[in-house]
């Protein structure tokens, strides 16, 4: 399934790194930006997530939430948290219900590793409504930020 422009987002419940619940449709009334990352402790997610870290000021004023998805479990998400020391919630879709929902998974990664999250951005507005959506094929690319925050400055 892939995700339109002007859909609504599917509704998920996930649990962050300090194992709490986090359910979008209660986001409703602030931008979200979603990020799917294929997995923690890797060489471009480390990357994306430290520069969305650096630059974390540009999204909240712009009423943006950002949230990191990957199929890690909360404890090793919990442990990249720490160890990059990340300021936004991650998410675990350990399950893969979500990264499937929303058209962000890999049947086989590298490694021939199955069930793992495609690097993937989306934001979904106040309203729940999807906005912007960019699903990479390449793990090795990362999405277009700029693309992204004009995409927040129009909402």
């Amino acid at each position: 399934m892939s995700i339109q422009l002007g859909q609504a987002a599917p509704d998920f419940s996930l649990f962050d790194t300090e194992k709490q619940a986090v359910k979008l449709s209660e986001l409703k009334g602030k931008n979200v930006v979603l990020l799917f990352f294929p997995a923690a402790f890797t060489s471009v997610c480390t990357r994306e997530l430290c520069g969305i870290r650096d630059g974390l000021a540009r999204y909240s004023a712009l009423n943006a939430e950002v949230l990191g998805i990957s199929v890690d479990l909360p404890f090793a998400q919990k442990a990249f948290k720490t160890q990059e020391n990340l300021n936004f919630s991650l998410l675990s879709d350990f399950n893969k219900e979500v990264s499937q929902a929303y058209g962000a998974y890999y049947d086989s990664w590298i490694l021939n590793l199955r069930g793992v999250a495609k690097r993937s951005a989306f934001v979904v507005d106040k309203e729940g409504i999807v906005r912007y959506a960019e699903v990479l094929e390449d793990a090795g690319q990362e999405p277009n930020y700029a693309a992204i925050e004009a995409t927040l400055a129009t909402l």
